[in-house]
Parts: structure tokens; C-alpha cells; sequence
């Protein structure tokens, strides 16, 4: 393993007082991890310091070629006092799948979970404690060689940022409306839709704001191709509940393969209960709302961890789901999940990782 330098920050920063009304990524804690990386090197000097602006050069190729990933994790503190990790491993394995595509660099996925968890011990006092709270952490990595000229960089920076959170969605664990978007287009198949690049989400941007207009909390995005099938939905995965039965669109390299939803893949079947994992037809949703059998819908990711859906509107066609309240399915995801990642629950799925 690198060894890793700390230079603590000379003054520390206000803490927020109010854990029940964080924005979400709005606030940073007083350390940050960096690394670096040459062609000839490899990966060098790992260290921890102070919170800042870095300094860029405006030639950077990830300024204008977008060479940049970038992965999503939390950290929780239980009620006896330990801070829990959930699934870093898999978040780092993740990363370099990103960078793969991106012809980024791999890093040691052993050695960056110990960065993260030495950062997270330092600025462990910024973890909030109130229930649906976390320490979002961010790790990326941008190319830095100063050239215009399109290729793959030789150089890159990797950087991990920690911001206290709350709930994503401004009504907490209650259902959302999500719009139907079939005029604009996210990823197709053999694109690089199943990888944490900033591009990928630029690209959403403005239909998310033609959500907004339409009084739609997220988006949910059809297939590329045919605008026939559903994919994910923002910055989640999608569950859907149709006539008993947990429905959820196979991973085909246009969406992301989620943590979490791997990870409520894994609980379902360990209660008994099969997932299919196929293509999701929105018409075959249309025609299961209009017969009363679209039972419950949910989205699944790091930021949200379970995010109870109450409506989909495609086109003209409004799919109201179940009684409109949160369904048993997802709430029992929710706690159970919540209940693992904060250490209140046995982790019979070794999924959690203690930052001493």
C-alpha cells in the first residue's frame, strides 16, 4: 500500500446545526484526498489536505473532452457510534469499469478503500446523525494533461470530497411523480451508458428541466433506440411491482449497474422472492395501471437508497400506482437496507465496512 500524507487543516469549519434541513451536496467537509497519476509513474503521491480550489490548466483535457468519472458512496454512523461504509469495494471496482471505457487509468481498489475510510475517520464528526441522513462521499478522477489535441490523457488527478446529506427529494420518503421523457434520448447500447461519466448526466439536463416545468420529480428514461423500453430513471435504478411480481430492466450497457440495486436484487431473493430481470415495456406498465395491477414502483440508488414512485406520466397517459401510498415491498427494502447500512440491523450480506 501507498503511504498517505495528512496535512490537517489549520482551522476547522462551522458544522451544521440543522440535520434536518440539509441540502444535498451544498456543504463540504475540511479534508479532501488527492492522488496523482503519470503515464510514467503510475499512481503517486496520495495525501489528505485541507479542503480547496485545486488549480487546473485551462488546456485540461477533461474540460473539454469530458475525460471524467466518477462514483457515489455513503457513509452512516449506527447508534452505538461506529461509522459504516456500505459496499466501498464494489463502488471502486465500479470506478475502474468507468474508467475502462474512458481509457482511464485502474486504481487499487484495496488501497482506495483504506483512503476513503482514513478520510471518513478524520472528518468523522461531520457524519449527521439524524435518521435519512449520511456523508455523501465522492470520489472522481479528471484528466489533466494540458492538450487539445483529442486523445487519451497522460496524466490525471484523483480526488475524494465528503458532504453531509439529507434526503434527495425535498418530500422524504413519500412518493414522487416521474415524467416519461420519449423525446430526448440518454444512452444507447454499445455507448457508454453503463459508466459514472460526467457526460452522461450533462446530457440530462435539460429534460430534467422539462420535468420540472411539468411538476415531475425526476425522469425516466426509454431506450435510445425504439423509445420502447424503460432504462433508469435520473439518477436511479427502477422496480416495478406488477401484479405481485418485481419486474426490473436487465443491465445491457446503457444503464448503470447499480450498487444498490444489486443489493435489492440480493435481499429480495434472500426473503424467496424472484426478480425478473428483462426488458420493461412502457406500454406494458400503461396497460398494467389501467388494470389495476401496477402494484408499487420504486428507484434504487446510493443518493436516494429507496425512493417510492406514486406516478408516471407518458405522453397523455397518467399511470396512477397502488393506493398511492408507500407499498409494502418498498418499505420493507427501505428498512431493511437503511436498518443494514446504519448497523442497526444484522449484515448477514457482509456488505458493510467499519472506518475505525
Amino acid at each position: 500500500m501507498k503511504p498517505i500524507h495528512f496535512s490537517g487543516a489549520a482551522r476547522l469549519k462551522a458544522k451544521p446545526q440543522d440535520e434536518s434541513n440539509l441540502a444535498f451536496g451544498k456543504i463540504f467537509t475540511d479534508h479532501m484526498f488527492t492522488m496523482n497519476y503519470h503515464i510514467d509513474k503510475g499512481w503517486y503521491d496520495a495525501q489528505i489536505v485541507p479542503y480547496a480550489p485545486i488549480e487546473l490548466d485551462p488546456a485540461a483535457i477533461c474540460l473539454h473532452y469530458g475525460q471524467l468519472i466518477f462514483e457515489g458512496m455513503k457513509a452512516y454512523r449506527a447508534d452505538d457510534g461506529r461509522v459504516l461504509l456500505f459496499r466501498p469495494k464494489s463502488n471502486m471496482q465500479r470506478l475502474n469499469a468507468s474508467g475502462d471505457r474512458l481509457c482511464i487509468p485502474p486504481v487499487d481498489v484495496d488501497f482506495m478503500v483504506e483512503a476513503v475510510a482514513k478520510l471518513v475517520s478524520i472528518d468523522k464528526d461531520w457524519i449527521p446523525k439524524q435518521e435519512g441522513t449520511s456523508l455523501y462521499i465522492r470520489p472522481f478522477i479528471i484528466a489533466t494533461e494540458s492538450s487539445i489535441n483529442l486523445h487519451p490523457s497522460e496524466s490525471y488527478m484523483l480526488m475524494v470530497i465528503l458532504s453531509p446529506v439529507g434526503h434527495v427529494f425535498s418530500n422524504g420518503f413519500s412518493p414522487i411523480k416521474i415524467f416519461v421523457e420519449d423525446e430526448y434520448a440518454r444512452a444507447v447500447e454499445g455507448g457508454a451508458g453503463f459508466a459514472k461519466c460526467a457526460g452522461n448526466y450533462a446530457a440530462t439536463l435539460a429534460p430534467q428541466m422539462k420535468a420540472h416545468k411539468a411538476g415531475y420529480s425526476q425522469v425516466l428514461w426509454l431506450d435510445g433506440k425504439q423509445r420502447k423500453y424503460v432504462d433508469e430513471a435520473g439518477p436511479m435504478n427502477v422496480f416495478f411491482v406488477v401484479d405481485g411480481k418485481v419486474i426490473t430492466p436487465e443491465l445491457n450497457g446503457s444503464i448503470l449497474s447499480g450498487i444498490t440495486r444489486d443489493s435489492v436484487i440480493t435481499m429480495l431473493r434472500s426473503w424467496g422472492v424472484s426478480v425478473e430481470e428483462r426488458k420493461v415495456a412502457i406500454s406494458e406498465l400503461a396497460d398494467a395501471a389501467k388494470a389495476g395491477k401496477f402494484d408499487e414502483a420504486f428507484g434504487a440508488g446510493t443518493a436516494v437508497v429507496i425512493a417510492p414512485i406514486g406516478e408516471l406520466k407518458w405522453g397523455d397517459t397518467i399511470m396512477r400506482i397502488g393506493d398511492g401510498n408507500v407499498g409494502a415491498v418498498t418499505r420493507r427494502l427501505y428498512d431493511n437496507l437503511t436498518g443494514i447500512q446504519c448497523g442497526s440491523l444484522p449484515d448477514d450480506f457482509g456488505w458493510t465496512y467499519e472506518v475505525h
